[in-house]
């Protein structure tokens, strides 16, 4: 609640602020007759209602998880975000459009004093706007304030170009006015790309944050009879709302109620630690009795490791019984073909050791 309603005091203060500057802006431009300046203010109703959309999306992904929506509306945030980046594209097209007119029809451009101090103060507040936005979308984890705050700094270059050209026009009397917009169009349309990529990535689902990831497992390897933490996999239902799974690997002798208590306490741990939910804990076994199985371990590593991209491998057992060898791999996503390579090293396994049957998993590096 708290968070939910820092996201919408901020934002209604953008509110109040671009629509002075809107007002302000769209004044000065049509009486001088500029319209890198008209540009300039569409530009903050825009991002008016970005603020808007961004107190909805921050409401909505506040209600409380009901029947048909078990783990909140937390990603509703997401969606918000990537409307507003899909205005702020929209306005840099808009702006394109209206300054190709301008440089086919100049017109008559006059600007008073008291209209460029303005466009200097403008500036100013878009400055300030820029770094609250953006410290505290850091500091809730907003995406669609961190945008906002992206876009008010964006903005600080384009106002200062229109006061750039209005300076121009006044000591040479040359209009770039309509160059101006353009340029301001296309800064406003490379940001609005650039926000739109970040939201999709989320929605998609990207690789978590690496220092969430590692104190994850920082946390985890620091607890007693854990010998490495391994597939941690999280699923993000909104900004700091996680979940996820993981693997542990511990020692083959551990009873059923000793793994069950170890499994609880790591919940518990990642939960106070890091705030996020591990809903499913899975157990390797190593196997610390046999000195064969850790001389077939370190002779097993030593050939996957020998080949190239291989960034991992955990989850090692002997099963002698049934003659099988169990492991899992895990390969760069850059390597030219996996597949190819898995097959390669499961061979070379193999005619290390003919009498059994690898059974290698090519798992993957989802949260390293």
């Amino acid at each position: 609640m708290n968070r939910e309603k820092t996201i919408v005091r901020t934002s209604f203060i953008g509110i109040i602020a671009n629509l002075l500057l809107a007002a302000f802006k769209a004044a000065i431009g049509f009486l001088s007759g500029s319209v890198a300046i008209i540009t300039d203010a569409v530009n903050n109703l825009t991002d008016v209602l970005s603020s808007v959309i961004t107190i909805i999306g921050a409401k909505y992904a506040g209600k409380r998880p009901d029947r048909e929506h078990p783990l909140g509306h937390g990603r509703a945030e997401y969606i918000s975000a990537a409307v507003i980046s899909v205005l702020v594209i929209y306005a840099g097209l808009t702006a394109i459009i209206e300054s190709g007119k301008k440089i086919l029809d100049p017109g008559e451009i006059s600007y008073e004093t008291v209209q460029l101090v303005i466009l200097i103060m403008a500036v100013a507040v878009k400055v300030f706007l820029g770094l609250y936005f953006t410290s505290v979308g850091k500091k809730v984890n907003s995406d669609a304030l961190t945008d906002s705050g992206k876009d008010a700094i964006g903005d600080v270059f384009t106002s200062s170009a229109t006061v750039i050209a209005a300076f121009i026009y006044i000591f040479t009397h040359v209009s770039i006015e309509g160059f101006v917009g353009i340029l301001i169009g296309v800064f406003i349309i490379k940001a609005g790309i650039e926000m739109l990529t970040n939201t999709l990535a989320d929605i998609l689902g990207k690789r978590p944050d690496a220092e969430l990831t590692k104190n994850i497992k920082k946390a985890i390897n620091s607890l007693e009879g854990v010998y490495g933490v391994y597939d941690l996999i999280l699923h993000n239902y909104g900004p700091d709302k996680f979940m996820g799974s993981l693997h542990v690997e511990i020692d083959a002798s551990k009873n059923a109620d000793e793994i069950d208590e170890l499994s609880r306490t790591i919940s518990h741990t990642v939960y106070e630690q890091c705030g996020v939910i591990i809903e499913a804990v899975g157990v390797y076994s190593r196997d610390n009795i046999h000195p064969e199985v850790s001389e077939m371990r370190e002779k097993i590593y030593q050939i996957i490791f020998s080949h190239n991209h291989v960034i991992q491998t955990h989850g090692f057992r002997v099963d002698f019984t049934n003659k099988k060898i169990f492991c899992d791999i895990i390969i760069d996503f850059e390597a030219e073909d996996r597949e190819e390579l898995y097959r390669h090293i499961v061979e070379d396994i193999a005619e290390a050791y003919p009498d059994m049957t690898p059974q290698v998993v090519l798992d993957i590096d989802a949260a390293d």
